[in-house]
């Protein structure tokens, strides 16, 4: 199926679209990546999710994207004797290791990690931000702290350290059992919360053992701190809009959201953009205009994806949520002014073999106005390079390599298709020619660019370009 944008959706499942009709339908609305938040999936729901989409990918013959994220860890606060306080601006609070229920003066904080790491002027933030306190003095049981902004708190609301750099890592022994089962369910991408070192994804690597591709979360002022470190270790990004809001001004988050995507366009990693895109569609069948700005924004910055979570998983209209940003991103991509904005964007190729050889195989289409860039992979290296130079014209993507084919649904541009081994050069060359006719992108006589690694099936190599023609059955 060729999408008429090159942008990418995610869709998030839930019980809104939890049945193979639902999925089959947000694929046909325009659902690239169906996301799975182990949130609240168990084990079996999740594989049964997994396999209702490779009933649909059988079906239309295309691959799907997979994309699982884990929870992370959760840290709230305890109960209280009357299930709810009311804290007061100005008024002292206290955060403790005991048990009991909490009072309007002192609650437990079942996260003695935090209480370790507290600082005099840290930050807590509870109820997703809804309460401001900060830490006055510190023990080794308890933290003091002074109510900057109060309001209602109840048993087990959330808690977020926006200061502290907290000794945890990304995985909770929850995470690590998801992780197991959603890779040994064939997931094409995992997606890590709570990042806020590049030392967190080390873990995650040594149990993925490249079966799945890796997706840090960007929702921590201490991702952002060492955002190059974790691009460099992450396979691809999400610009977590929901918990960076929280745990930093909401003023902040537009400019970080550019920051983060263009970061990781510089490095060819994948970039997608999440959280309330089309909030109103929860409840609506029609976006507010703003929604409709924002979801633009981000496709005119050059996000390879954009999320929808709610909207899909729990909304009363998915598919109406899917088709509309399906709208609203081929709209901004006929816009007159898209090119020239991806093109102000792009920066100079990295020096290496893979990436002059991408940003020739662009300036070559683009000059010569050939009907495509054909690029045969197997690991999925020389596609994201040539996706990274943002072309003009369309990017057909060959790989022997079902997996390679579905981790590439996530990135800008790219039409995936899963092919035979080819064995030389002769082949590869009548193989992309036929692929563009069988797939609709081109006709016989016209020009292609074909990019590769030689020798052919060879992961990391990207060494081959070469000008053909698109050749008839007879003429082959």
């Amino acid at each position: 199926m060729i999408r008429a944008r090159r942008v990418r959706i995610v869709a998030t499942l839930g019980p809104a679209s939890s049945t193979r009709e639902r999925i089959k339908e947000l694929h046909a609305a325009g659902a690239d990546v169906f996301r799975i938040n182990m949130s609240h999936a168990d084990h079996p729901l999740m594989r049964e999710l997994v396999g209702f989409i490779r009933d649909v990918e059988r079906e239309i013959g295309s691959p799907i994207t997979i994309l699982a994220d884990l929870q992370g860890p959760k840290l709230r606060v305890g109960k209280f004797e009357n299930d709810k306080v009311e804290l007061v601006n100005g008024a002292r609070f206290v955060f403790d290791s005991d048990t009991t229920p909490g009072t309007v003066d002192r609650v437990h904080l079942p996260h003695p990690e935090i209480l370790r790491a507290l600082k005099p002027g840290h930050r807590l933030l509870l109820d997703d931000g809804k309460i401001s306190l900060k830490i006055t003095e510190v023990h080794e049981d308890r933290a003091e702290a002074t109510v900057i902004q109060g309001g209602p708190l109840s048993n087990r609301k959330g808690v977020s350290c926006p200061d502290t750099l907290l000794p945890v890592g990304a995985l909770t022994p929850k995470d690590r059992s998801d992780l197991d089962a959603v890779l040994d369910a064939d997931v094409d991408w995992v997606a890590l919360s709570f990042i806020q070192r590049p030392e967190d994804l080390a873990e995650v690597r040594k149990v993925a053992r490249g079966r799945a591709a890796l997706l840090s979360k960007i929702e921590k002022p201490q991702a952002i701190e060492r955002l190059d470190e974790i691009i460099e270790m992450s396979d691809a990004l999400m610009v977590a809009r929901g918990d960076l809001g929280v745990e930093m001004p909401l003023e902040s988050v537009p400019g970080l959201q550019k920051r983060i995507t263009r970061a990781a366009r510089r490095a060819g990693k994948p970039v997608v953009v999440a959280t309330q895109m089309l909030e109103s569609m929860i409840s609506s069948p029609v976006p507010t205009r703003a929604e409709v700005s924002d979801v633009a924004t981000a496709v005119f910055e050059g996000a390879d994806a954009v999320m929808l979570s709610a909207e899909s998983a729990a909304g009363d209209f998915p598919v109406e949520a899917v088709a509309t940003m399906d709208r609203v991103a081929q709209q901004v991509e006929k816009d007159a002014n898209y090119e020239g904005i991806l093109l102000a964007q792009r920066t100079e190729p990295e020096s290496t073999g893979a990436d002059a050889l991408a940003a020739a195989a662009r300036q070559i289409a683009e000059t010569l106005n050939v009907a495509a860039t054909v690029c045969y992979t197997t690991s999925g290296g020389t596609a994201l390079r040539v996706s990274r130079e943002r072309p003009q014209k369309p990017i057909l993507v060959l790989s022997p390599r079902a997996k390679t084919a579905r981790r590439l649904g996530i990135a800008w541009g790219l039409h995936n298709v899963v092919v035979d081994e080819t064995t030389n050069l002769e082949q590869l060359i009548a193989l992309a020619g036929a692929t563009m006719v069988n797939e609709g992108l081109g006709k016989t006589g016209e020009r292609i660019v074909v990019i590769a690694g030689l020798p052919l099936h060879t992961p990391g190599v990207t060494n081959f370009l070469q000008l053909a023609f698109v050749r008839s059955q007879d003429e082959r």
